[in-house]
């Protein structure tokens, strides 16, 4: 039976879908609050911060509930939220700051700490994350694919639904707690199954996934993309094949989220018989936020009406501080005041238990008229030694060019900002497999930045006196992700390295040089 079919059988209402296409944002967020704050108002949390108070707001004109809100809720980072609220969730209490007790935690797959975080999972989180993605899949009727791909089974290469049982709650990869609790009728189209899906290895995943590949058929395939590429390779290794296709000739959609997918285009696209159609989410640890809703468009539709509350904060000084850090007293606008082409970090309120919480990403609206946002990057991870303002937006963007002018594939990459001198330097570790004059890379680099971004070359010509690039196999990317106890699932490689991150990579490289070119 065609999942879209399936979809209407159930009865699966697009109410929400049509409500968010036929009312103004500011509407949509402003009843999402109010429906966080009613539900939340005997919670500890809402006690303490008397969300009553907040409510009456609702009442009155001119933004009033919002001067409320901002005046009795703290912004949060993770460690202000986890010290004062959620470490009383994680050892069983109930109503802290989402009714009832909260039985799942996400595992964070965060590239910027060493150390996990622990995000709560609650019940009504699930299931706005489950409406959205029924809202995602019926966006496929926008994009002209064959009628088999409807019929085709979804491939989701996730964290491992085994969860750790700790106490009084369970805790996994996001990804895993998902597919553990999918509905019954979608099992139906779930791959690679539950036996499988419950692996802790994430190399015997792998393996096994790619051994019953030719008992499947693939229509759609859903994950990170640096692990999605590798199971692809082992397969077409495994089969003795000559691309993906000749497996899963129904193949044709790819949905990818969570980090660019621009470096990994090149290869990935080696690896398929034909074209398919990319499609981008952004499903974070804290919730499902954002798809492309339209074919041919890098931007996604924000979900306003879904469990989610949106607060946005400009990134800029006034607000962060040099090691990305949000001030106390940082700015915070609604969705009806923010620009087009302006960075933004997020805050989010959600039926998680999540309150004004700096999730560390920062976007840019493309469209204020379809509310639809590309992320340039996270807080933390951009480099300002001295003024140069780099995103990874505009790292990607080099790294881009810099694959198509030498015809190579790199499709992991890192930067750090690093002394030189009594002034500064960035050091690039590039991972390829292909042969490439370094010097001409660094120049290449250097100069597509330049072009890129305006405060990086003035800076290259004042205190940012150096560029020094490395050329890594790729695969060492990944062994230092194993050897960190960060493989597969939502874990991604990060694209720019601080303090000890960098240290212990720098001193992963000195016992690993199989290959290194320093």
């Amino acid at each position: 039976m065609a999942i879209l079919g399936t979809l209407l059988k159930k009865g699966i209402r697009i109410r929400e879908m049509l409500e968010q296409e036929y009312t103004a944002p500011f509407d949509l967020q402003k009843k999402e609050l109010k429906e966080l704050l009613i539900t939340a108002s005997q919670t500890e949390f809402g006690k303490y911060h008397n969300f009553s108070e907040v409510l009456h707001g609702f009442r009155k004109g001119d933004k009033e509930f919002y001067k409320r809100f901002k005046n009795q809720v703290p912004i949060h980072t993770y460690d202000k939220i986890y010290a004062d609220w959620w470490r009383l969730a994680l050892q069983g209490a109930r109503n802290i700051c989402w009714p009832g007790r909260v039985k799942y935690f996400a595992l964070s797959s965060g590239t910027s700490e060493a150390s996990s975080k622990y995000l709560p999972v609650t019940k009504d989180m699930t299931k706005s994350i489950q409406k959205t993605s029924i809202r995602q899949i019926l966006t496929l009727s926008k994009y002209d694919l064959r009628p088999e791909i409807f019929e085709s089974g979804i491939l989701m290469l996730g964290g491992s639904t085994h969860l750790n049982k700790r106490g009084s709650y369970f805790e996994g990869d996001l990804s895993g707690i998902q597919a553990a609790r999918l509905p019954f009728w979608f099992q139906h189209f779930y791959k690679p199954g539950k036996k499988i899906a419950k692996t802790r290895n994430w190399d015997a995943k792998l393996d096994e996934i790619a051994r019953k590949a030719w008992e499947w058929d693939i229509g759609i395939v859903v994950g990170v993309p640096a692990w999605i590429q590798i199971l692809m390779e082992k397969i077409i290794k495994y089969h003795k094949l000559n691309n993906i296709h000749e497996v899963w000739p129904n193949l044709e959609v790819y949905v990818h989220g969570g980090v660019s997918f621009d470096p990994y285009r090149k290869g990935f696209e080696k690896l398929l018989g034909h074209p398919i159609k990319y499609i981008e989410t952004y499903l974070a640890s804290e919730g499902f936020i954002a798809f492309q809703a339209y074919p041919d468009r890098r931007s996604m539709r924000l979900v306003l009406n879904n469990g989610i509350f949106y607060e946005f904060v400009p990134f800029e000084e006034k607000n962060f501080a040099a090691d990305g850090e949000i001030r106390p007293n940082a700015e915070s606008l609604l969705i009806d005041e923010v620009e087009e082409g302006k960075e933004y970090a997020i805050l989010l309120s959600s039926n998680a238990g999540a309150w004004r919480y700096l999730i560390g990403d920062v976007i840019k609206f493309a469209s204020l008229e379809e509310v639809e946002i590309v992320i340039t990057g996270r807080t933390k991870h951009f480099l300002s030694l001295c003024g140069e303002h780099l995103s990874v937006d505009n790292m990607n963007k080099a790294i881009e060019l810099v694959s198509n002018e030498f015809n190579i594939d790199i499709p992991e990459f890192a930067v750090a900002g690093i002394p030189h001198d009594s002034l500064f330097a960035h050091h690039w570790f590039i991972g390829t497999d292909d042969l490439v004059d370094k010097t001409l890379l660094k120049e290449k680099i250097d100069e597509h930045l330049k072009a890129l971004n305006d405060d990086y070359a003035v800076e290259r010509s004042a205190a940012l006196k150096e560029v020094f690039v490395d050329v890594i196999p790729v695969r060492t990317f990944y062994d230092w992700m194993e050897s960190i106890g960060k493989v597969g699932g939502q874990n991604k490689f990060p694209r720019v390295m601080k303090n000890t991150q960098l240290e212990d990579w720098k001193s992963f490289l000195q016992t690993h040089a199989n290959g290194y070119h320093s």
